[in-house]
């Protein structure tokens, strides 16, 4: 389950860059949380459709430090840089953030499979509040966050398996919990789904991919 999760994250990921680049024009990607470097990257999807796009990473796991390399580098036209820093730390990211990206200018926030590692809400609203309040109007976030809305007491049991040992400990949400963290911003089409189904083609019998429980939306700024 695990599995499915992460590599519907992944294709997410993909498919919300090329929207924001290649349909809303953004020149400027924000990922907190990267993760391990993988194939199609954040500034790989941006740069393929505009090379002159900049891209910072942030994480704060040491394993993903070693493979930094791999997500810097770039396109000549554009830029890619790492900082090391955690989201509980919303200011310093920021901070960093403002030698490689221009904040007067629209940035699309990444937030994918970290949000559900804040357990507690008010602290996760005050960064989401933060990070909003660094960008102008025009900019999006893309979130994802673990839920039981698709299996229900299966990824339950599989979540309290996770925190036995692991940590951070992951905290589940509702679908409806996901979008209030957002209340007022635009809620991009086709709102808040299921990761596998945000703009995804069907196969060639019509199908959608199954459903996972992995929530996900883009917001805009207004």
């Amino acid at each position: 389950m695990v599995i499915e999760l992460a590599q519907a994250d992944r294709l997410f990921l993909g498919r919300a860059v090329r929207y924001l680049a290649d349909e809303m024009g953004i020149r400027q990607f924000l990922d907190i949380g990267t993760g391990l470097p993988t194939e199609d990257n954040t500034h790989q999807v941006a740069q393929g459709v505009a090379p002159e796009s900049r891209i910072v990473y942030v994480d704060n796991d040491p394993l993903v430090l070693v493979h930094a390399r791999a997500l810097l580098t770039s396109t000549p036209e554009g830029a890619t840089d790492y900082i090391e820093a955690d989201l509980h730390d919303p200011d310093h990211i920021i901070r960093e953030t403002a030698k490689t990206l221009d904040f007067s200018q629209p940035v699309a926030i990444m937030l994918l499979g970290i949000m559900h590692f804040i357990s507690n809400d008010d602290d996760l609203q005050r960064i989401i509040d933060r990070l909003l309040a660094a960008v102008p109007p025009g900019s999006y976030i893309a979130v994802a966050n673990t839920t039981t809305a698709v299996n229900g007491e299966v990824t339950a049991e599989a979540v309290r398996v996770w925190n036995l040992d692991a940590e951070p400990k992951l905290k589940l949400r509702t679908p409806e919990r996901i979008a209030e963290f957002f209340g007022g911003l635009e809620v991009v089409e086709p709102g808040w789904v299921s990761c596998s189904r945000w703009r995804a083609e069907p196969d060639d019998d019509g199908n959608l991919p199954i459903e996972v429980d992995q929530w996900c939306g883009i917001v805009r700024k207004h």
